[in-house]
């Protein structure tokens, strides 16, 4: 399952930074803006306690986890609604994405230039917020146009439809985004199919300076309350620290993070966050010992769906799927313990997976 987490801010705010952080990929990372003008895609493991009690419990020879996919788009800057600075192109990568990470400058540096005269991370969301309005009412133009003519041939059968964009239309320009807008499921299963920018879930990253960890400081402390506003998460982190404890081994980076009043690091909660804001869930496979694997699932998903993302032949001859929770397995200490305190469950293509659940998927072809 490729989902994607997509970085988005205005120029010069740090995305390229945090990127490469996050992925070890070596995007470019310059004091100038537009220095990413494709999107840089890494992929990031995402950080699982869980994996290193597996691998006591059944001592695998390979232990995997799963991952996010990362998109670094490239700097938005007002007037990209219309063109301005690469401004369309960029919106189409945005629009790729499954859920949006709006990286906030915080911090004061005079040798990186910003777009703005002033420091203003609110002022800086309200730019990004206003062109991708301004974007998405240009989308639903076009689609509405398109419905004009299906609706005239057939009124009945387009109403719904048409009455749904029309509202989606009218909050847009009154400053409201579609994910804040109060739609009946199926008025947003209507809009699904239209990609538009201000339906993604979204958290906020206030990328601060060292001087101001672990809080964030005040400018982060008016990101966190925009964000609670909103109902969105939001992180404060330094990148640059960021970017160094990658070079660090693990204890020496722990003891750098302690050194700053951090117990973990921004990456892990970007990560961890991103997660759950794209509403994913984890569950796990073993092969007679040989490996312990992490894959990810959307909340909601069955044991069918989990055999597709093992394997499409999984999925094409599943039989049955034998499943003990994590927690269980966890306080049995093993499989065979499990089984025996009646924990190892058969359950059937239509299980719900939930979060955790140790999976064996039986098959045949």
């Amino acid at each position: 399952m490729s989902l994607q987490l997509g970085l988005v801010g205005l120029p010069n705010v740090g995305k390229s930074t945090l990127f490469n952080a996050l992925t070890n990929a070596g995007a470019d990372v310059a004091s100038y803006p537009f220095t990413t003008i494709d999107p840089n895609v890494g992929v990031v493991p995402v950080p699982d306690q869980r994996l290193g009690r597996l691998q006591e419990i059944i001592a695998p020879e390979r232990l995997v986890a799963t991952t996010l996919h990362v998109v670094d788009i490239a700097g938005l800057v007002k007037g990209a609604s219309q063109g301005e600075g690469l401004g369309n192109q960029f919106l189409s990568h945005v629009r790729a994405v499954d859920a949006v990470a709006m990286v906030v400058r915080c911090f004061r540096n005079p040798d990186i230039a910003h777009v703005t005269a002033e420091l203003d991370p609110l002022g800086d969301i309200e730019t990004i917020d206003l062109e991708l309005a301004l974007s998405d009412l240009a989308v639903l133009e076009r689609h509405q146009q398109k419905l004009a003519g299906l609706a005239k041939a057939n009124p009945r059968e387009y109403r719904a439809e048409v009455e749904t964009v029309a509202r989606a239309m009218e909050a847009l320009s009154a400053g409201t985004a579609i994910r804040d807008l109060d739609l009946a499921p199926e008025q947003r299963a209507l809009l699904a199919p239209i990609p538009l920018l201000t339906a993604m879930p979204r958290m906020f990253v206030a990328n601060v300076g060292e001087e101001d960890l672990p809080d964030g400081g005040p400018l982060a402390a008016a990101v966190r309350e925009r964000a609670e506003h909103e109902g969105a998460p939001a992180i404060a982190l330094c990148a640059e620290l960021e970017a160094e404890l990658q070079e660090l081994p693990q204890d020496e980076a722990q003891e750098y993070l302690a050194s700053y009043g951090l117990d973990r690091s921004g990456l892990d909660r970007v990560i961890a966050t991103g997660y759950e804001l794209l509403q994913l869930i984890t569950f796990f496979t073993t092969t007679g010992g040989k490996e312990v694997r992490a894959w990810t699932l959307r909340q909601g998903q069955t044991a069918l769906d989990a055999a597709g993302t093992v394997h499409t032949d999984m999925a094409r001859g599943f039989i049955r799927a034998e499943v003990v929770a994590f927690a269980d397995l966890d306080r049995t200490g093993s499989i065979a313990h499990a089984r025996e305190a009646g924990q190892v469950r058969l359950e059937g293509r239509d299980y719900l997976v939930t979060d955790g659940d140790v999976i064996h998927i039986r098959f045949a072809i």
